[in-house]
């Protein structure tokens, strides 16, 4: 298995390169001058005295270089942990990530433990109930829940929670009320919870309906297949046939998800956190990709990538874990 890990760790080099080459060209292919924008340039009309001023911006962020140079001094620096200089709040990049990604894995490790600690219990529940009234009318709830946009979901709960002239129970935006530095630890943390209420709701509601679908599916395959039967002529108990040999089985498929949801999620949490107005990754790389903010896209882009690889890995690992036949060795 450590043999495993670390040529898969290897093999993420060429494929973070690849991802690398890729981002870089998309953004730099995108319409728009950032330099110009920041400054507030027509880029049709500009005075002499714009210009070199423009100019002296470009040379500042390494723009006025070919891009294979700029890619290469780029690759160079991230190798370092350095992202270089945001265009936009002019501070590095490195530290904006630092502030806004607790914020975001706080949303989605929250929303993802929820989806998973709803999703098993239910599928496997309407996988027990196969065609009787329970796995129809959580069938026709998923089916309902899945078809709801998560914007207009969010706008709902916003409108109705939110609001004073309905029953205004939750914070509309941010994460935190404007005085929680003098707050005591319980408190912050009871209002903590209060403001993620909403937007992690927003997150979980599309996410377990999916995983649900997939455990239902997984439980009714093993259910049907041979092992169980004999499991259960050999005269085992009922739980002990769902739960330590038709359950175990039907892990694999959540394990895949596993593999791409949670990166997904975060990757998705771009329209939660401007619909909230939560200071997070989400709402960094929507303000980078408006103003053309280069370093910050690359780096959200990269760091993404990351994440995308590191679970198809963890994926793997708990395959092994899950499943004693599977071996890497």
């Amino acid at each position: 298995m450590t043999t495993y890990v670390i040529r898969r760790i290897l093999l993420m080099i060429p494929t973070l390169i690849g991802i690398t080459i890729l981002v870089f060209a998309i953004s730099r292919l995108a319409p728009g001058d950032p330099i110009a924008m920041q400054m507030g340039l027509d880029q049709g009309i500009q005075s002499g005295q714009n210009q070199e001023a423009r100019e002296a911006q470009l040379e500042l962020y390494g723009l006025d270089k070919p891009e294979p140079v700029q890619y290469f001094i780029w690759l160079k620096n991230i190798v370092q942990l350095n992202f270089g200089q945001s265009f936009k709040h002019h501070r590095p990049v490195i530290d904006l990530i630092a502030e806004r990604l607790p914020i975001t894995l706080t949303l989605n490790l929250t929303a993802f433990t929820i989806i998973y600690l709803v999703a098993l219990p239910l599928g496997t529940l309407s996988a027990l109930r196969h065609n009787r009234f329970t796995d129809r009318a959580i069938s026709v709830v998923l089916f309902i829940l899945w078809s709801l946009p998560i914007m207009w979901v969010g706008q709902m709960l916003i409108g109705y929670f939110s609001n004073p002239d309905f029953f205004n129970w939750f914070p509309s935006s941010g994460i935190s009320s404007n005085n929680s530095d003098k707050m005591s630890f319980l408190v912050w943390l009871k209002d903590r919870i209060w403001h993620l209420v909403l937007p992690v709701l927003c997150i979980t509601f599309n996410g377990f309906t999916y995983l649900t679908k997939i455990v239902r599916a997984s439980m009714l395959d093993n259910l049907r297949m041979d092992y169980v039967r004999t499991a259960r002529a050999k005269g085992l108990a009922e739980k002990t046939v769902i739960f330590r040999h038709a359950f175990r089985n039907s892990i694999i498929p959540v394990i895949t998800v596993l593999a791409t949801l949670l990166p997904a999620m975060i990757a998705g949490s771009v329209i939660i956190e401007k619909l909230f107005s939560i200071p997070g990754m989400g709402l960094l790389a929507f303000e980078a990709i408006t103003t053309r903010d280069y370093n910050v896209v690359m780096a959200v882009a990269t760091i993404s990538g990351v994440l995308n690889l590191a679970g198809l890995l963890l994926a793997d690992i708990c395959y092994a874990i899950a499943d004693p036949r599977i071996s890497y060795d």
